[in-house]
């Protein structure tokens, strides 16, 4: 996937705010189990919410941990919330048209 540009992520961003967040970081952190829960989330939803319960201090580095491991991109950091994009593989099942 090519790296989205500014316009792209404001709009992605704007999708974003009235969606729920699917997956929250616990006591355990960043652990393949959370890395599959966020996977799972972003090949139903393309455009998903985390929110840290716990490891608020380190939510930037967590939050590149899980871009990294899940081929997303981190859309942005609100409080204690991270949004995250992947793009589906199959165009026939995209949810999002993206602006140029």
């Amino acid at each position: 996937m090519e790296p989205l540009n500014g316009s792209q992520r404001k709009h992605l961003r704007s999708q974003a705010h009235h969606l729920k967040p699917i997956v929250t970081i616990g006591t355990k952190g960043a652990t393949k189990a959370l890395f599959g829960s966020v996977d799972l989330a972003l090949n139903d939803h393309e455009l998903i919410k985390v929110k840290f319960g716990d490891f608020k201090e380190s939510k930037k580095e967590i939050s590149e941990e899980i871009a990294e491991a899940t081929r997303s991109e981190l859309i942005g950091l609100i409080g204690n919330i991270a949004i995250f994009f992947r793009r589906h593989p199959d165009p026939a099942k995209r949810k999002f048209i993206m602006p140029s």
